[in-house]
């Protein structure tokens, strides 16, 4: 695998430059050419997905399985649901009737922002990956300029200096994911010109167990929640509550899960059977966040810094003080807090910030009812905006209204 060459900061000005004029050029305004882009994409991801499979292996240990399934083929996915919908999302639309502008005719206008991050919606797009996944990087620094647009996509590769320099600049739309402590970083930079911004962050996004739930099927779930990619997704469950009398109960049944998960010998440590921590200092927080805990270890714990493994672990009679709870843990720790009852849990996940999910097990219509008053999903320290889908092009949109005022 190529080493990850970073973009000269020199060269930054002048992608910004071409990107601004590959836009007002006007290319993407037909539809049919951001179709044709969609395509390309597509086809990039499909011809490379051996390249991509073997790129995310060197990132992060991810077994071929996985990788097809939360990265190439849900890529896939993504765009074909893109290419088949975006002349309907693109349409023009027509406003609800009113006394006041009726006669003018009022319509909405689908315009791309300028510079973003959306294909479908008709922009522009400075793409820069994360320098800790240096081999998918490489390969979409290849890739791109070979099935897209080069005046209307480009990839910007390299670590702090890099990223500070795109910010300087004045973009039509910002979109990041990553950790909260950076997002903040890109928020301030954006606010200096006033840029519309979308955040996709994480946070410590709970589990709600309820007795009166299928306890095996709730295990399978959540544990494979946590052990995908080793923890490290923004939606993973980071904690679970579940009351006091069921803890133990409830272990037991993620042992089970556990054993159907892993049935090899080695377990998890298998390089086939399981994704590894992304580098080194992410390796060492986590593995920080374990040492420290004061909760009893129930399951896994074994940790290997040499090839930045930690195993999936489970840990118990975690309190709301506890470094577990401490910040997101992003990484395949799993803390069971106990509590007396529902209205405990709620008030446990009240008193924090809002995280990405929740997630509740249970078939109790009133259990369900009860929690699903909880606060979750993008707001402020886990984020705001959508991404995906219609929400995406949404989102990459600037909506531009339309009076025809008659003559007389």
């Amino acid at each position: 695998m190529p080493d990850l060459v970073y973009t000269p900061l020199e060269d930054i000005d002048k992608i910004h430059a071409e990107l601004r004029g590959g836009f007002q050029t006007g290319k993407l305004k037909s539809i049919a050419y951001r179709k044709y882009q969609l395509l390309q994409l597509g086809y990039l991801v499909k011809d490379n997905s051996k390249r991509f499979e073997d790129a995310l292996k060197a990132d992060l240990g991810r077994p071929a399985l996985e990788g097809h399934f939360l990265e190439i083929n849900a890529s896939i996915s993504e765009i074909k649901n893109a290419y088949s919908n975006v002349e309907k999302w693109a349409k023009p639309e027509k406003t609800a009737w009113s006394l006041n502008f009726s006669v003018m005719r009022p319509i909405i206008y689908k315009e791309a922002k300028g510079v973003a991050a959306a294909l479908s919606a008709g922009n522009a797009i400075a793409l820069k990956p994360s320098e800790a996944s240096a081999a998918t990087s490489v390969l979409l620094a290849e890739l791109v300029p070979k099935y897209l647009d080069h005046d209307l996509v480009r990839v910007v590769n390299g670590s702090i200096a890099e990223s500070t320099k795109l910010l300087e600049l004045q973009w039509d739309h910002i979109m990041y994911t990553g950790s909260f402590r950076v997002a903040k970083i890109v928020a301030a930079a954006a606010a200096k010109h006033l840029t519309p911004l979308t955040l996709e962050l994480g946070g410590k996004s709970p589990v709600f167990v309820d007795p009166q739930c299928d306890l095996a099927m709730a295990a399978r779930r959540i544990l494979w929640g946590k052990v995908v990619n080793a923890g490290q997704t923004c939606v993973a469950p980071d904690y679970i509550l579940v009351p006091k009398s069921f803890q133990d109960q409830f272990i037991e049944a993620l042992k089970v899960a556990h054993k159907s998960f892993y049935p090899d010998v080695k377990g998890p440590s298998s390089p086939e059977a399981y994704s590894r921590i992304i580098t080194p200092q992410a390796f060492k927080r986590i593995k920080g966040l374990l040492d420290n805990t004061k909760g009893e270890l129930v399951l896994g714990g074994e940790t290997d810094e040499a090839t930045k493994f930690i195993a999936p672990t489970i840990v118990k009679n975690v309190t709301g003080d506890d470094s577990l709870m401490s910040e997101e843990i992003f990484g395949p720790l799993l803390p069971i807090v106990p509590v007396e009852d529902l209205d405990e849990a709620i008030a446990f996940v009240n008193a924090r910030d809002h995280p990405l999910a929740l997630y509740v097990f249970s078939q109790n219509p009133e259990y369900k009812a009860k929690a699903d008053g909880l606060p979750f999903g993008g707001v402020g320290p886990s984020g705001y905006g959508s991404h995906t889908g219609k929400f995406g092009f949404d989102n990459f949109t600037h909506l531009r209204a339309s009076l025809d005022s008659p003559s007389w």
